[in-house]
Parts: structure tokens; C-alpha cells; sequence
């Protein structure tokens, strides 16, 4: 082997054992995954829709709470990488499948406010009854009140929520940025940014395991969808150009395979086109049946396409084709 060969296959060795390195997943445990993305940042999968976990000497950060079902295994995920207390819960997605654990999380956690007058009534109103603050922009809050929405218990609400399109906040000596993005998979969509672990959480806006769900009940659309994704991309950051030491910006998506930006832009790449393709069907005037017959979707149907489940192909297209009509109006 040529010298400058094996020197190239040697960084590309490294590169490899750089990325699987800080992926790699501890043993299932209850049916959940427990991902080190960084040194003291962690993503549980199996929970329902994935949970980031930040930890440090303020206590644990936890973007989304999994579904109700699944609270104590995570509770149990938890105390084996901790015996800190959560302090936080972050909301950026109002699916059952992301706040289901909100109140017993909560409840299990500790609030960073303080009782001066020592006054319990205090306590129960202004800290969520000593547990750890859920926060949320208004939009979660106001879904998860809503008729349309399962029935959540007061402890599981928002107690702090933001109007702002941005609210920030330091923890474990990092800041964090909550940012709001309007009627992207629904009208209460945000994601989280870890400035120091330059890690990204969101909810179902990417979703590694199927197309985008586009809720267009609950306000979401595909432009929407298509704008909240190139914000991901703008929050990431490439591994350039010493590509061999790190993967760059993590994105813990709402379900699926932690991923880096490339696979952000390939997601939006594929959101695009299937959009582009239906378009340019409804100004042929073709009719919902006959773009459904085309197959807009099918050079990535074996990726993320289903024909049965919550969540089929044909209810992405026609999603897509009701949010661009809708649009046209």
C-alpha cells in the first residue's frame, strides 16, 4: 500500500471511531436506549418520542418527558446516570408521546425556586409543589388545554411559559435557547439549543423514522415544515474542516437515530422535492387521487414511507397537497 493510501485510510479509521464512539449506546434497559452524545449530555429513546438529557451541577435538564407509559423506566434511566435532581423540563412538542411524563417527572425532580416566607401555600402555587419547572412555549400549553388534545392534569401543564419567539436560560453552566417555530409539524413546535454541547433536541419536526407528520388539525403546514427545517440546519454546525475529529452539531430528532447536519439536510432535501413534485401536479390540475396514482413520494418510500400504521405515505402526500391548496386560497 502507497504511503499517502494508508495515511488517508488511517484518518478515515479515526474519523469512524470518532463517530461511533460518541454514539455509542448503553445496554437496553426496560426497553429503553441511553445514548451519550456528550460528555455530560445523554438521549433516551424508547420512551416514546426521544428525551435529551443534560446534566451538571445544577441538577438535570430533560427536553420532552416521553408518554406516561414509560415514566418510571425513565426515571430509572436517569438515577443510573445521576442522583442529581431534574430541575427542568423543557416542552417542544405537544404529542402525548413527548409531555406524557411531564407531572411524574416533574414531581420526581426538585424546583430551583426558593420558599423565603417558608409559606407551603407558596410553594404549591409558585413551584409546581416543589417539583421541577415544565416550560414550554405557549403554543404546547395552550395545545395541550385544548378539547382537541387528551386530557392532561394541571400538574402536567407548562407553569413557565413564553409568548417570545426565543427564550433563553442558563443551567449547568451553559446556555440554552428555546426557540419557537411556527406552524412547522403543528402550531407547537420548538427546539432546544445547547450552545457548549452543541447539541440540538427536537420534536417532530425531524423525524428520522418516517416522513413529517404535517398536523394540518392542529396547525401545521408544509411550508412551515420546510422553513422550521432549514432554521435546524442554520443552528448546525459542520465538522470542517478537521472532519476526522468530531461529527459537529448533534441533533436529537423527535424519534429515530440521533443525526449531524447532513442528514438534517438531507431530510429537508427529500421534504422539498415531494413538495415541488405536487406542486407542479396542481398546476396541471390533477386531482387528489391522480397525484396519490404518481407517486410523489416514491424514491423514498423504502426509507420512510409506510402503507399502514398512524402515519402512511399516502397521509404525507395528501397532507402536502391540502397544505399547498390551502396556501393558494
Amino acid at each position: 500500500m502507497k504511503k499517502t493510501h494508508w495515511i488517508a485510510a488511517a484518518a478515515f479509521g479515526v474519523a469512524l471511531c470518532g463517530a461511533f464512539s460518541a454514539i455509542a449506546a448503553e445496554p437496553e434497559d426496560g426497553g429503553l436506549d441511553v445514548v451519550r452524545v456528550r460528555k455530560n449530555f445523554y438521549m433516551i429513546a424508547g420512551a416514546g418520542g426521544n428525551i435529551g438529557v443534560q446534566i451538571g451541577s445544577d441538577g438535570v435538564v430533560l427536553v420532552n418527558s416521553g408518554a406516561a407509559a414509560a415514566s418510571d423506566q425513565v426515571l430509572a434511566a436517569l438515577k443510573k446516570l445521576t442522583d442529581l435532581p431534574i430541575r427542568y423540563i423543557i416542552n417542544v412538542d405537544a404529542g402525548a408521546e413527548f409531555v406524557g411524563g411531564n407531572e411524574k417527572l416533574s414531581r420526581a425532580g426538585y424546583t430551583i425556586f426558593t420558599n423565603a416566607l417558608g409559606n407551603a401555600a407558596v410553594v404549591q402555587a409558585m413551584t409546581n409543589g416543589g417539583g421541577a419547572s415544565i416550560l414550554s412555549h405557549d403554543s404546547v400549553l395552550r395545545s395541550m388545554s385544548s378539547n382537541t388534545r387528551a386530557a392532561y392534569p394541571s400538574g402536567a401543564l407548562p407553569a413557565e411559559a413564553f409568548f417570545t419567539p426565543r427564550k433563553a436560560l442558563r443551567m449547568n453552566d451553559e446556555g440554552i435557547e428555546v426557540l419557537y417555530q411556527p406552524a412547522a409539524h403543528s402550531n407547537a413546535d420548538s427546539f432546544v439549543l445547547f450552545r457548549a454541547s452543541d447539541v440540538v433536541v427536537t420534536g417532530d419536526v425531524l423525524d428520522m423514522t418516517r416522513f413529517p407528520v404535517i398536523d394540518l388539525a392542529n396547525g401545521g403546514t408544509i411550508q412551515g415544515e420546510i422553513d422550521a427545517l432549514n432554521r435546524l440546519i442554520d443552528l448546525t454546525i459542520a465538522p470542517t474542516p478537521f472532519i476526522y475529529k468530531d461529527v459537529g452539531t448533534y441533533v436529537v430528532p423527535g424519534h429515530g437515530r440521533l443525526s449531524e447536519q447532513m442528514e438534517v439536510v438531507d431530510y429537508r432535501d427529500m421534504v422539498v422535492l415531494v413538495r415541488d413534485v405536487i406542486a407542479v401536479l396542481i398546476k396541471q390540475r390533477k386531482r387528489r387521487d391522480q397525484i396519490k396514482a404518481v407517486r410523489p413520494a416514491l424514491p423514498d418510500e423504502t426509507r420512510y414511507g409506510s402503507q399502514t400504521g398512524p402515519w402512511t405515505t399516502n397521509a404525507f402526500v395528501e397532507a402536502v397537497y391540502k397544505s399547498l391548496n390551502a396556501a393558494r386560497k
